[in-house]
């Protein structure tokens, strides 16, 4: 369970300050990482049933000059935590990048706690444990947080009943985390194989006891999910919506790019014309977690990542020193394009580079 601290991200305005015919409105400061002068990030308000939301258009990133990595010593000296990404920076589909375990394990000869976060939802805690073993890492699953487990996490900060169920557009690491939690879940890869026939007067059933829809990278996504979804949004009083990530594309191989989570939460936001609460990366949730969990000062953090959007705005959200790695998604054209104003601490090619006082050059 969480702390009264991050629990209380969802905090409901008084009923007194509503319009007439207006519904609450939930402040939800840690989970998005927002910043507005005129109302938390990821607040939803609904004023005369008409919903207003912050998007990431609302996110105000760090504008300043970013710095190739010169000293990793410094750097080095200067936190107590270093927080990886996973996909583009420890590995690239199932391939290990190069210098990884060297650089892991001279950070934990210096002392440094490692914590490892990733918006891939597909799998668990435990299977991810599983992937740093096969892959040669010494990697505790108490060190590990996806967006699968955040997912898990945010339901348990606000007392989700457990009589209520939850619907799940995702794969078996959602589903996991659910059931290690005790909440009661339908949906996930089962319906992958589920069909719609559409005819004269044909009426889809759905679960009036949903009262949550989780989205996450789905490969077996298709219309039934789609429409599931859309129907316990819509129809079901106080249903709740939930992204693991918008991530737009993700490293499922080391070859190329493939589309990513945000593909299947951008389908149920056209269909519902409702905004997720996103709960992993940008959004602060996962920071303030392992903040509590482990007793850490957010200005002794390292994020350390290969996007400009979810990594190292995630830890510009969160107080964080911000490293970006060139080894994924981002290029060094992208990083200095005049249209990017997202601007890490630092950037160099690759972790392995923390190995060289001097940093290799990009």
């Amino acid at each position: 369970m969480l702390s009264r601290s991050v629990a209380s991200a969802v905090t409901p305005v008084s009923s007194s300050s509503l319009l007439p015919n207006s519904k609450p409105i939930f402040c939800l400061k840690t989970l998005s990482g927002y910043r507005s002068s005129s109302f938390c990030g990821g607040c939803i308000r609904k004023i005369n049933h008409k919903p207003l939301r912050m998007t990431s258009s609302n996110i105000t990133p760090r504008a300043m000059a970013t710095q190739q990595l010169e000293n990793a010593d410094q750097l080095i000296d200067s936190v107590e935590t270093f927080i990886f990404d996973c996909d583009g920076v420890i590995w690239k589909g199932d391939k290990l990048i190069e210098g990884v375990p060297e650089t892991l394990d001279m950070l934990r000869a210096k002392g440094k706690r490692l914590v490892f976060v990733t918006n891939n939802s597909t799998k668990s805690r435990k299977q991810y444990g599983k992937k740093f073993e096969t892959l040669g890492l010494n990697v505790n699953e108490e060190e590990i947080f996806a967006s699968s487990f955040a997912a898990a996490a945010y339901l348990q900060s606000i007392n989700f009943p457990k009589d209520k169920k939850v619907y799940v557009i995702g794969e078996e690491g959602i589903l996991k985390e659910l059931e290690l939690a005790g909440f009661q879940y339908l949906g996930g890869p089962d319906d992958g194989k589920r069909q719609i026939e559409l005819k004269p007067g044909f009426l889809m059933e759905h679960d009036h006891d949903v009262g949550a829809v989780v989205v996450g990278f789905d490969r077996y996504f298709n219309y039934y999910k789609i429409q599931y979804g859309t129907l316990c949004i819509r129809e079901n009083p106080g249903c709740l919506f939930i992204a693991t990530n918008r991530d737009a594309v993700t490293h499922l191989t080391d070859a190329q790019e493939w589309a990513g989570g945000g593909s299947m939460v951008g389908a149920l936001v056209g269909s519902t014309q409702r905004e997720p609460l996103v709960v992993g990366k940008p959004s602060t949730f996962m920071m303030d977690y392992l903040a509590d969990k482990f007793g850490i000062q957010k200005s002794q953090i390292c994020m350390v990542g290969d996007r400009l959007d979810t990594d190292i705005l995630f830890g510009q959200n969160g107080g964080c020193k911000t490293l970006l790695v060139l080894s994924g998604v981002t290029s060094i054209s992208m990083l200095e394009s005049p249209e990017n104003k997202i601007q890490p601490d630092f950037y160099t090619s690759k972790i392995s580079d923390f190995l060289s006082p001097k940093a290799a050059t990009v």
